[in-house]
């Protein structure tokens, strides 16, 4: 019997059993079965999540269902993340859950407190000044003057009108995959041409600046702490299905010519702690705004 044929059974095993099923339709009501559905569907579509722990597989789709998101990673929103790792001295594919940039939009305009948010390339010609003490920055978007992009910008308003830009040139954003990337820092070229961050690079970005952003200056429901917790994280669960932990294990860099071939999923995610909880009327802001 394969690995790939053994995950995807032990996966239906797991999705039947009678406690599995009532968590997801507490969770997600009429919509459990098809989400359930869809959870067997990536699976059987991505031959490297085959791979992986399916406890793994399922505790990345509970959060996803915790959020009402959904975990096709064609709609933008979700997805569920195949990875290589190495565990005393040995490789294992885990699953990760991964926010992608439609998630965090959806997760802010659920609060109802958001009159805009948006991200942006920016390209060159485009920037007229930043003012870094008071975030103040001022585009002029007829001045193009090449297709380069320079940076990238994500923007939100508040209902009240309170609004805020976070701009990050071109470089700062490298320098921050190479900062909290694993892959994408590395000197082996056959790994590092595997990174989201060298195949998708503006996608990356863009991610970056609103989730920096949000997770910033913007409101920190539960369910949005609850997303940038989990993004990019293997989950840890109880017998009960309760969350205990959150591990960013990085992909492991010194791998063997034999794995290179192997599918690497990118790692990115800042350390991060519990969030403080937030009152959802009012908005975080710094001083003198």
């Amino acid at each position: 019997m394969s690995n790939e044929l053994s995950t995807v059974q032990s996966l239906q095993g797991l999705l039947s059993n009678v406690g599995v099923k009532k968590r997801f339709e507490d969770m997600l009501g009429k919509k459990s079965a098809g989400f359930m559905s869809s959870i067997m569907t990536v699976t059987n579509g991505n031959a490297a999540l085959q791979k992986c722990d399916p406890k793994t597989i399922l505790s990345a789709a509970s959060i996803a269902a915790t959020l009402d998101l959904p975990i096709n990673p064609n709609l933008g929103f979700a997805a569920l993340v195949p990875y290589k790792t190495k565990i005393d001295n040995n490789f294992v594919d885990v699953c990760q859950f991964q926010m992608m940039y439609k998630g965090f939009v959806q997760l802010a305009m659920r609060t109802a407190q958001y009159e805009a948010l948006n991200c942006s390339e920016v390209y060159e010609g485009e920037l007229i000044s930043r003012n870094r003490v008071t975030g103040q920055i001022v585009f002029d978007f007829d001045k193009k003057i090449s297709d380069q992009i320079i940076g990238y910008c994500a923007y939100l308003k508040m209902t009240n009108g309170f609004e805020k830009y976070l701009y990050m040139t071109a470089e700062e954003v490298e320098a921050h995959a190479k900062k909290y990337s694993q892959t994408y820092k590395s000197p082996k070229d056959f790994i590092r041409n595997k990174s989201k961050w060298t195949t998708d690079f503006d996608a990356m970005a863009l991610k970056t600046v609103l989730k920096l952003l949000i997770s910033k200056w913007g409101i920190m429901s539960i369910d949005m702490q609850t997303a940038v917790l989990a993004d990019q994280s293997v989950i840890k669960e109880d017998k009960q299905g309760n969350v205990i932990d959150y591990t960013y294990a990085d992909n492991t860099i010194d791998i063997s010519a034999e794995d290179a071939n192997s599918e690497l999923i990118d790692i990115d995610h800042e350390p991060v702690k519990h969030p403080e909880k937030v009152d959802a009327e009012k908005p975080k802001q710094g001083p003198n705004f």
